[in-house]
């Protein structure tokens, strides 16, 4: 009987994980966050369970490993993925130390940059995060050359 139990509550857990991790990859694919990251991770969780997850897992890696490969085939293109990284952690920076409301805002101050440093860290997060990815595709970039187009 606890046998039982237990395989059901790691499915329910792998689940709710590997639901949460699409979800969350979803939304940074807009907002600031590793999104294609985090999508392939929860496909990765799901497959597990379900076939359509597992067929769909090698299309987005290969987009993942695609769209990062871009990011630093060029000098330019890493210098500005770069200073992306440094906006990012820059409004992290910012929203934490919430300076006062501008006069343009047409909004009462108490929703200027809510959330103080709970959303400036968080967002200072995925800059860090952001920036061991574009690391990792550079070294990767460099070690194996650029990713098929195919």
């Amino acid at each position: 009987m606890f046998r039982r139990s237990g395989a059901a509550l790691k499915r329910i857990g792998l689940e709710v994980l590997g639901w949460g991790l699409v979800v969350l990859g979803l939304a940074a694919l807009v907002l600031p966050g590793p999104g294609l990251v985090l999508l392939l991770l929860g496909l990765l969780v799901l497959s597990q369970q379900y076939a359509w997850a597992q067929r769909r897992v090698a299309p987005v890696k290969r987009r993942a490993l695609r769209t990062a490969d871009d990011a630093v085939s060029t000098w330019p293109r890493l210098v500005l993925s770069v200073l992306g990284v440094v906006v990012v952690a820059g409004v992290g920076v910012v929203w934490g130390l919430q300076p006062p409301a501008p006069g343009w805002w047409p909004l009462p101050d108490r929703f200027w940059l809510f959330g103080g440093w709970a959303t400036g860290g968080t967002v200072l997060g995925s800059a860090v995060l952001a920036l061991v990815l574009l690391v990792w595709s550079w070294w990767r970039h460099r070690r194996h050359g650029p990713v098929p187009r195919a």
